[in-house]
C-alpha cells in the first residue's frame, strides 16, 4: 500500500536515445518524498492525462518515470518540454489494470491464477502489459492464454519472461 500523499513538481521530457525511451525526470527530493525506493507505484498525471506508473533509476537520487509516444503526442509535448506532473498513490492490486481477457482466463482457471498470484508485482505486471499489447480482443485471449498454460508448466520459484512467452533454449 502507496503511504505518500500526492505530489507536484515541473519535469522536462527527456530522451534516452540507445534506448529510444521518452521520460520525466523525477529530482532527488521528489523521489524522497515518494519512500526514497524505486518499487513505489503511483498514478502520473500530466495535461490531464493519467497512467499507472513506476519510477526507474538514473542515479545519484534521481530517476525517471517513462512516458510513451501516445502519450506524449496526445499531451502536445516534445522532447525538452517541461510540464507539471501529479504523482497520487495507485492503491491498486498489481500497480496496472488486468485486462478482461486476461481475468477471464483467471475466472476459469484456478491453478493458473494461482500461480499468478505466487509471482512477483513486477512479474505480474509484466504479465498483464503483455497480455494488453495488442489491440485485438483475439489475440488478447490467445497471449493471456498462452502464458498462463506456459506458467503452469514451470517449476514454482523458476518463472523467467522468456519462458512464460513460450520461449526456450
Amino acid at each position: 500500500m502507496t503511504t505518500f500523499s500526492t505530489i507536484r513538481f515541473q519535469s522536462e521530457v527527456g530522451r534516452n536515445n540507445p534506448l529510444k525511451v521518452y521520460y520525466l525526470s523525477v529530482p532527488p527530493d521528489v523521489v524522497q518524498a515518494l519512500g526514497g525506493k524505486m518499487g513505489v507505484r503511483f498514478l502520473c498525471t500530466i495535461k490531464n492525462i493519467t497512467w499507472q506508473a513506476g519510477l526507474v533509476a538514473l542515479g545519484e537520487g534521481w530517476a525517471y518515470i517513462n512516458v510513451t509516444t501516445k502519450r506524449l503526442k496526445e499531451a502536445g509535448l516534445t522532447i525538452g518540454s517541461v510540464v507539471e506532473v501529479q504523482l497520487a498513490p495507485d492503491n491498486s492490486e498489481y500497480g496496472a489494470t488486468v485486462p478482461e481477457e486476461l481475468q477471464a482466463v483467471f475466472d476459469t482457471d484456478p491453478e493458473g491464477y494461482t500461480r499468478f498470484q505466487g509471482l512477483s508485482k513486477g512479474m505480474q505486471r509484466y504479465i498483464i502489459h503483455h497480455a494488453d499489447g495488442v489491440k485485438s480482443p483475439q489475440l488478447r485471449v490467445e497471449r493471456a492464454l498462452m502464458m498462463i498454460e506456459n506458467l503452469k508448466k514451470l517449476p514454482v520459484g523458476k518463472e523467467e519472461f522468456r519462458r512464460i512467452l513460450g520461449k526456450h533454449d
